[in-house]
């Protein structure tokens, strides 16, 4: 009798026990909307180096469109990946550095160091909080899961905003040139790497609850069949960054076109900063061919798009 009683007991804490694990890594919970015209907006990028690139004009854009309301930061080390992310968190590692904009005068702050993710989280009450996979990764959804949802979960838990939308960026495939050797897993090719990316947002999509996307993979991979391209860089420094002018233009214009217009109803057309570094930069000739690439993409997120 007392061996069946046991037996029944350890079953059940089995079965708590698996009930629990399903909850931390599986449970999908619906995002909150984007907030409609707040008196402020505050968007905080978990990410690496691939986060700097896409944000790095972003303060610029705002200016130009004088939008003084907005804060932009971003935490990042690179090469972090959601499993990376998820042990950093879990072990409050400080090995982060941290930068914010100054919404008066959109310009970055000065770099801050020995920072950890709930450090981050508690600096402000964030509206919306991007989250990436790293960039060799992006294309291998089981690479996702289940850190991306448990990494959701603690968020949402410890963030100070109980409304807080989560956004996604889907990062871009890397060049035609790029040498770096994880390029292999995708057969050295550009379009299949592209394909897996957009394939595997698709999948975190539905996997994890985040309806925000910002397709900055496609609006490179659409610029990428124009005559802007740069041919085999296609719009990197290295074959796998994006490139100082276009590259970081491109991108800056898409999360402007997926976070700030949504929100504040802003728009990225007429707007005038033009960065002039990199390979390819930015001109009063190919900015509309620019803004155009960036709104296609946001159009259709998963499928490259002709511009005419």
């Amino acid at each position: 009798m007392k061996r069946c009683l046991l037996l029944l007991c350890l079953t059940l804490t089995m079965v708590a026990c698996s009930k629990e694990d399903v909850k931390d890594e599986e449970t999908i919970v619906a995002n909150n909307p984007l907030p409609k015209e707040p008196k402020e907006l505050k968007i905080l990028a978990i990410g690496n180096s691939f986060t700097e690139d896409a944000t790095q004009y972003l303060p610029s854009l705002l200016s130009a469109a004088h939008i003084k309301n907005v804060t932009i930061a971003r935490l990042m080390n690179g090469n972090l990946s959601l499993e990376n992310h998820w042990k950093y968190y879990t072990g409050n590692s400080s090995n982060y550095y941290f930068q914010k904009s100054d919404p008066e005068t959109n310009m970055w702050k000065k770099v801050e160091s020995n920072y950890t993710i709930s450090k981050a989280i508690s600096d402000e009450k964030w509206d919306i909080i991007v989250l990436q996979q790293v960039s060799f990764l992006a294309g291998k959804y089981d690479s996702y899961q289940p850190h991306l949802n448990k990494m959701l979960n603690a968020l949402r838990h410890i963030s100070i905003n109980n409304k807080v939308t989560f956004a996604w960026q889907m990062t871009w495939a890397y060049a035609k040139n790029c040498t770096d050797t994880k390029f292999t897993t995708y057969n050295n090719s550009q379009l299949i790497m592209y394909r897996s990316i957009a394939n595997a947002t698709q999948l975190m999509k539905k996997g994890s609850g985040i309806d925000i996307i910002i397709p900055s993979g496609t609006a490179i991979q659409n610029l990428r069949n124009t005559i802007i391209n740069n041919n085999p860089y296609d719009l990197t420094r290295d074959g796998c960054h994006s490139d100082l002018g276009t590259g970081r233009y491109v991108e800056a214009c898409t999360w402007f076109l997926a976070l700030i217009k949504p929100c504040l109803r802003a728009t990225i057309e007429g707007n005038t900063y033009r960065p002039t570094e990199g390979k390819v930069p930015v001109t009063n000739n190919n900015v509309e061919l620019i803004w155009k690439a960036t709104e296609k993409a946001i159009q259709n997120p998963y499928e490259i798009s002709a511009l005419n």
